[in-house]
């Protein structure tokens, strides 16, 4: 199989990383070569561990609600694919691009690493099922109110606009998920519309 490269995105709480591990699974499955599930909360989880200037720096403003500046964002992606991709690697992208300027650079990581027609994977809920979501997983970055409406927020001024320019991009292949049903429909329907299987 050819290599592809898979961007999933929707609000906190839509699922994204439960449905990119149920893909990556199907893609092995499918001998898609080395699949990689790329996450960017790992990269950023080194990054508070080392004890450096950065690393503090990052940390509190991550402990502060605040978004990391898209330097570190771009950096920490393009770090894990430099350190980690294959010729023949597919990858499932997992909590990135979170502002338009991330979109930009993948545009310029996609050429040179080979991936045609990059498959932008969106899964749509509502703010309500997300708020829902959050307030169920028991996760102390979803404790508060405050904290769940700053990321619905943050949703609609930051990416948004990011799923708007993929979908409106002919260079990518866009597919609207409706992911306010259960895990196995959801993945299921991701399968059919992006594997052509049922």
């Amino acid at each position: 199989m050819q290599k592809k490269f898979f961007i999933i995105m929707g609000r906190s709480g839509s699922g994204k990383g439960t449905q990119a591990l149920f893909l990556k699974e199907k893609l092995e499955k499918l001998h898609y070569g080395d699949v990689k599930h790329v996450t960017t909360g790992g990269g950023f989880r080194a990054l508070s561990e080392r004890g450096d200037y950065t690393s503090r720096k990052s940390l509190e403003l991550t402990e502060n609600g605040g978004l990391s500046p898209e330097f570190l964002a771009i950096w920490n992606w393009s770090n894990i694919f430099m350190q980690e991709l294959k010729e023949d690697t597919t990858v499932i992208l997992d909590g990135a691009p979170r502002r338009l300027i991330e979109v930009e650079a993948l545009h310029n990581l996609f050429p040179f690493y080979g991936y045609e027609y990059p498959v932008v994977i969106y899964l749509d809920v509502s703010e309500t099922w997300a708020v829902n979501k959050l307030a169920s997983r028991l996760r102390a970055d979803d404790a508060s109110s405050e904290e769940r409406e700053k990321k619905m927020k943050w949703f609609f001024d930051d990416v948004l606009p990011c799923v708007a320019s993929f979908k409106n991009n002919p260079l990518y292949t866009f597919v609207r998920i409706n992911g306010e049903r259960s895990i196995e429909e959801v993945s299921k329907d991701i399968e059919a519309q992006v594997l052509g299987t049922h």
